[in-house]
């Protein structure tokens, strides 16, 4: 690959989801790596009151730390912070900095920023991003259609089942069957950073859980078993296939707290398997960025957990991972011998190869 030459970078970051922290800490490393790589930056947070910086960074300029709490933000203005958000990127001085820009880096993870919508918007203005098309993040993002996507295409996933609770009355016989042979995981089929995601034991709890989510009329959830096994991760940049990590847990599942505070679950890179077992899940990983419309210029990471006999399964394919300083894409490229600043430069290049 090619390295390009040094760009004038908007870093887009925050954004409205409850994601926004994690975000937030991901924009911030970004830009210092881009900065380490010499490329003028300008941070900008969509969702922000004033969004546009009032002035760029140079190579040179410290950026600091954001550290992502125990807890995803509370999001009641989300409202707020999206109309502040479409309005900042279909016009007006935001977007008159995207379009004079060489480069947007995105790092929005969740809602608007992961689900296509951002991508959409950048593609209809002319203004070229990092990572995947607006089509290909929409169909990673919704749990449900992508686990279709990925059993259609031969890779294997866990029985689920979709379920809507406001208004639904009764659970549903589909998921009271897969409680009653339970445990299961409960998750909404649009967020991410394991924002809400719940082990469940009972019908009683499985109650509870509903009524927290009947509120919205909207809201869905994807239903699966419960995998007792081993939990992998894989990230694919470009055509590369990192090396696997694993995820050893000390609580039932890999939640919001645990992602984001350091030391809170041990992260292993390269993962202490036989080599068979990782060439297998780097290439079912290769073939879910393959079979969600991934291409070349883009990454993702593929997570997976393994059933009681051993065999894993794919969990979901992120299409915007987390690029803080915890996160596992930057720990498996690490591994594969990338310092932080040349996995961002990777992206770069990955987006700008075909100038």
């Amino acid at each position: 690959m090619r390295h390009n030459p040094l760009m004038r970078i908007v870093v887009l970051y925050g954004g409205e989801s409850p994601e926004r922290d994690v975000s937030s800490a991901s924009g911030t490393s970004v830009a210092r790596a881009l900065l380490d790589r010499g490329h003028e930056v300008v941070l900008v947070d969509p969702a922000a009151e004033t969004p546009v910086p009032a002035r760029s960074l140079q190579p040179g300029d410290a950026v600091d730390t954001f550290v992502v709490g125990e807890e995803p933000p509370s999001l009641s203005d989300r409202q707020r912070l999206r109309r502040r958000m479409h309005a900042a990127l279909t016009g007006g001085p935001v977007l008159e900095m995207l379009r004079g820009a060489e480069l947007v880096f995105l790092a929005l993870h969740g809602g608007w920023g992961e689900d296509g919508y951002v991508q959409e918007l950048l593609r209809k203005a002319g203004v070229r991003f990092t990572g995947a098309a607006g089509a290909a993040c929409a169909g990673a993002w919704h749990k449900g259609r992508a686990q279709a996507a990925l059993d259609a295409a031969g890779l294997p996933v866990a029985e689920r089942v979709l379920w809507r609770p406001a208004g639904a009355g009764e659970v549903p016989e589909d998921v009271r069957r897969l409680v009653a042979a339970g445990p299961v995981v409960t998750k909404p089929v649009a967020d991410g950073s394991s924002v809400s995601v719940h082990r469940v034991d009972s019908l009683s709890q499985l109650d509870r859980i509903a009524a927290e989510v009947s509120a919205d009329d909207e809201a869905e959830l994807l239903v699966e078993p419960f995998l007792p096994g081993r939990e992998f991760a894989v990230a694919v940049v470009g055509d590369r296939v990192l090396p696997v990590i694993e995820i050893e847990l000390t609580t039932p599942l890999f939640d919001y707290a645990a992602k984001y505070q350091p030391g809170a679950v041990n992260e292993v890179c390269p993962a202490r398997v036989p080599a068979d077992f990782a060439s297998r899940l780097q290439e079912l990983a290769l073939r879910a960025h393959d079979a969600l419309g991934f291409g070349g210029n883009a990454y993702s990471r593929t997570d997976f957990r393994c059933d009681a006999a051993g065999e894993p399964m794919c969990l979901e394919v992120n299409a915007l991972p987390g690029l803080t300083a915890t996160s596992l894409l930057p720990l498996a490229a690490a591994g594969a011998g990338w310092t932080y600043p040349d996995l961002i430069q990777r992206i770069v290049d990955l987006a700008v190869e075909d100038i």
